[in-house]
């Protein structure tokens, strides 16, 4: 069976639906393979290696074929085979901002936040998400600050994406939504940010799963150049110190362009449909993606600025801060941001449980090119 009558099959056979506490969500009736055959882009299923291993919970429901709720479905996301993305999409004003985030998963299960990186949004998570509600969690994933349909809430408010301001609209929203502790996950932007939060409100956080390790940023650090071949990796960031970079953002087909591209350098093998990056580039016309973008990497570089609110997180994280929650590392073998030495540039920000994973074969955007490895990881750090 291929990845799309895999999928079908668990539309075709939902008779007997039945519904949830969750208000009007309804999930198909079994028809999926166990939880553990995980849908894959370059197989129909497969089996993650040591996945699952004693002492896993069996999965709370049926991994679910979603009926979209019509609060959602003039959203219409649809995977790359043309299913619709088994999530709810729910807004809430949190902190400065009006966020938009995906929801599924039974509403009393225990918390996850998936958090996306640059260039990419909620749908890096298409398939990690539905799989980790299979196991009972509740699993929520927001569109960060300038993506999607995340807005500001004041036109007054500056369009600043220094990483405690990123940091900060994550603690608003789990306060906004009532959540005391979550596991937090993420890639790029959304592993600093995870970290971020793991390191200055650990309480906040039951573990969290980092692919890259430790990105929180040195400011004055990053006035060190680095060898050639990294620094050639890091072109866009130079290129959004320009006025010209700025522009290329501000063009619909330019940015669409260029986003495209930075998926097919970071993630070499990854051969992803048109449709898959079409999904995703929705997220690229909100309009504050282009300032946001823009000021986050001259931020980095010391070429913009930061809010005065945020000094005292940045002087904090300035000194690197040990991690101390549950950890789990992942380091995508394939990704030219990966640090060499499995790990070990890294291992001295974590001080409590910790495991380390080299995912081989795999680039830059790890959920969505390996959602298995990246479910493995989740349930991994929940138990450290």
């Amino acid at each position: 069976m291929d990845r799309r009558s895999f999928h079908r099959a668990g539309v075709a056979a939902g008779t007997g639906l039945f519904a949830t506490a969750s208000g009007g969500r309804a999930y198909a009736a079994p028809a999926y393979p166990p939880p553990y055959l995980m849908p894959s882009h370059a197989e129909p299923a497969y089996l993650a290696p040591g996945y699952p291993e004693p002492g896993y919970p069996e999965p709370a429901y049926p991994v679910p074929a979603y009926v979209v709720p019509p609060r959602a479905a003039s959203y219409g996301p649809v995977l790359s085979d043309g299913l619709a993305v088994p999530w709810t999409l729910m807004q809430v004003a949190a902190g400065d901002l009006n966020v938009c985030y995906a929801e599924c998963g039974p509403p009393d299960g225990p918390v996850v936040v998936c958090l996306h990186g640059w260039p990419y949004d909620i749908h890096s998570y298409a398939e990690v998400a539905p799989l980790l509600a299979a196991r009972g969690y509740r699993v929520l994933v927001p569109y960060l600050r300038g993506h999607g349909r995340t807005r500001f809430r004041s036109e007054q408010t500056p369009r600043n994406a220094q990483q405690a301001a990123v940091a900060r609209d994550l603690v608003a929203l789990l306060d906004a939504l009532g959540i005391s502790r979550a596991l937090l996950a993420g890639f790029d932007w959304g592993a600093r940010t995870a970290a971020i939060v793991a390191a200055l409100r650990p309480e906040r956080v039951k573990a969290l799963v980092s692919v890259g390790g430790y990105l929180i940023t040195d400011v004055h650090a990053q006035a060190d150049p680095l060898g050639a071949e990294a620094e050639h990796a890091w072109w866009y960031q130079y290129y959004f110190s320009t006025e010209r970079g700025r522009r290329a953002l501000l063009d619909r087909r330019l940015r669409r362009d260029l986003c495209r591209l930075v998926w097919q350098t970071v993630s070499p093998t990854w051969r992803f449909e048109e449709r898959v990056f079409d999904r995703t580039a929705t997220a690229f016309d909100n309009p504050d993606y282009p300032e946001i973008v823009v000021h986050n990497y001259r931020w980095r570089l010391g070429l913009a600025g930061g809010e005065r609110r945020y000094d005292a997180d940045e002087r904090r994280l300035a000194d690197r801060p040990v991690i101390t929650v549950p950890t789990v590392a992942l380091d995508p073998a394939l990704d030219p941001f990966t640090a060499p030495g499995n790990g070990r540039a890294y291992r001295d920000r974590f001080a409590g449980p910790y495991l380390h994973r080299t995912v081989d074969g795999v680039g830059h955007n790890l959920p969505q090119e390996a959602p298995g490895e990246f479910v493995r990881a989740v349930l991994d750090a929940d138990r450290l």
